[in-house]
């Protein structure tokens, strides 16, 4: 079953959760920017969490279905539409093929994740088939898609073809159909959030008291020079108390880095593998999120938070998924 790419978007590649365990190599982790909403996207289909998505940016593709699909959009308001109609996202939507999904420049938020049941089908490279476009491999020949690409999705399980079966049973001639129960907005609430929720890095200590103030108390902005890598935010000098030898060492998602111009750098899935600049602290996992869907011209602000906290809420995020399906497979009627 293929889709084929008529207008490719701005920026839209294939991804999954990221290359795990090889950064000691110098291999960044990548993968989907949102990661709760790519997995929520699979969920709808019934696929697993580390199944390919294509991840969307700013402005999304326009797809011809070459197959009947069972397909989730989850993450920004990118308007999508299938043969004019306007699609419902947060839900499965059973697409006929000869049919045409169409997405507008974003109006909400900055990305969005396409589902497909089975998952997109290209190569796996290092136990992942995220798209690493710097270095040219992965995802869909190493690049994003471009115009008359054709994307193959893989086999769906036994769920996927019992929710799909059921839709097209009542779809008639109408060129899709979605299912009458979704996924509350209130589940993605952290879109449109301005207040990020940080931990204290080791070198927060070393910044001037000043610098500690305003690094809590002002806003910062996300400048045009952001993209995957990282973040880069404008606002107030934040300024050592003394010059800092550091030795390299290795990054995650969300570290905040002060580079010598005092404007930090928020780290994100195309990060470094290592990072010599002064860490003044780092996002906590659940709001990482937040920053996927920020665009430049967005502000933010930061709230301290402690390591404990972090984890509690990252925990309960996890608990909540898992609700989430087993209350998706009861409304679909799955036993």
């Amino acid at each position: 079953m293929s889709v084929e790419v008529i207008q490719p978007g701005v920026l839209t590649t294939v991804q999954d959760l990221g290359r795990i365990g090889y950064q000691q190599h110098g291999v960044i982790v990548g993968g989907a920017m949102d990661t709760f909403a790519a997995r929520i996207a699979n969920m709808l289909v019934g696929n697993q969490p580390t199944d390919a998505v294509l991840e969307l940016t700013l402005k999304g593709p326009s797809l011809l279905f070459h197959e009947d699909l069972l397909i989730a959009v989850c993450g920004g308001n990118f308007v999508p539409s299938i043969d004019g109609r306007r699609m419902p996202a947060n839900r499965p939507v059973w697409v006929r093929r000869g049919s045409i999904l169409q997405f507008s420049h974003v109006r909400q938020g900055c990305r969005a994740y396409l589902a497909v049941a089975g998952g997109w089908e290209v190569p796996v490279v290092m136990r992942s088939r995220s798209t690493n476009f710097r270095a040219g491999f992965g995802g869909y020949e190493g690049r994003m898609l471009q115009g008359k690409d054709v994307v193959k999705s893989g086999a769906p399980g036994d769920y996927s073809r019992y929710l799909a079966s059921e839709l097209a049973k009542q779809a008639g001639t109408n060129p899709f159909i979605q299912t009458d129960w979704f996924v509350p907005k209130t589940m993605l609430a952290y879109m449109g959030k301005s207040v990020i929720r940080v931990m204290q890095g080791e070198q927060y200590p070393d910044f001037t008291d000043q610098s500690q103030k305003d690094f809590w108390a002002q806003s910062f902005q996300v400048t045009p020079q952001s993209d995957r890598m990282g973040y880069r935010l404008s606002g107030p000098i934040l300024s050592l108390s003394s010059p800092l030898e550091l030795t390299s060492e290795a990054v995650t998602a969300g570290t905040i880095q002060v580079p010598p111009s005092g404007q930090p750098i928020i780290l994100l899935a195309d990060r470094q593998t290592i990072g010599g600049y002064p860490k003044i602290g780092y996002v906590a996992t659940v709001d990482l999120p937040v920053f996927a869907q920020l665009k430049p011209g967005d502000t933010v602000r930061f709230q301290p938070v402690s390591v404990r906290d972090a984890q509690k809420w990252l925990y309960e995020r996890e608990l909540e998924l898992k609700q989430l399906r087993v209350a998706m497979q009861l409304a679909a009627g799955w036993r």
